[in-house]
């Protein structure tokens, strides 16, 4: 596999996303999605901290931010911003592209191995894309919760336990979450619920979160 050059930012915030080749399964039992998770913790999480995941039967959504790998300054959330890129702080952090490299291969020895397969599992490398502003994080985790009812595989998203809902909404103590910024600066756990439920009665995003989200299916 080809390694991305994709430079991040230390204490940005970034979406991952990848799905099945051909559009086909990269999860078919239990066990696959927990011998993933252990993958990302063992890998991902050393260089960023999770903020919201959701494990789907094609594909995956993963929504990072880069741990600071050199002294400087975070413009965390100023003016309503969560990622600006700037050059005075820009950093680049090969470590996270190295991690999800491992993860994915990872995880693909293990599926051919376990299903006496060959070829790619993955549809190419994963994508990742920072997140510029405070309003298309906190939707876009929305939507990455949301996932799993919008898709029809539940009634309810806290069905769907291969995602870290039930952490924000503070019914599991996963490990797999920021659980200090998700209660710092996302409110309470009855008010991300209310967003997640007023989106599945609505199913409607901001336009410019609902363009990302269809240029991901391209």
């Amino acid at each position: 596999m080809p390694r991305r050059e994709t430079p991040f930012v230390s204490d940005h915030y970034y979406h991952f996303y990848n799905r099945g080749n051909n559009r086909q399964a990269i999860f078919f039992q239990p066990e696959n999605y927990l011998y993933f998770l252990r993958g990302v913790k063992k890998y991902l999480i050393p260089n960023a901290s999770m903020i919201a995941y959701c494990l789907m039967l094609t594909h995956y959504h993963i929504l990072v931010r880069v741990k600071i790998s050199s002294p400087q300054t975070s413009e965390f959330l100023k003016n309503s911003e969560v990622s600006r890129p700037q050059t005075s702080e820009f950093t680049e952090n090969s470590e996270v592209s190295q991690a999800m490299m491992r993860l994915s291969v990872s995880y693909t020895k293990a599926i051919n191995k376990r299903f006496a397969r060959v070829g790619a599992l993955f549809q190419g490398q994963f994508q990742a894309r920072p997140v510029m502003q405070y309003g298309n994080l906190l939707n876009l985790c929305v939507y990455i919760h949301a996932n799993p009812v919008k898709d029809g595989l539940v009634a309810a998203p806290a069905d769907w336990i291969y995602s870290n809902y039930l952490e924000w909404l503070g019914q599991r103590d996963g490990m797999l979450v920021d659980q200090e910024a998700i209660e710092e600066h996302f409110g309470s756990p009855a008010e991300y619920q209310a967003l997640v439920m007023n989106y599945l009665k609505n199913r409607a995003l901001p336009d410019e979160v609902e363009t990302y989200l269809q240029a991901l299916e391209n």
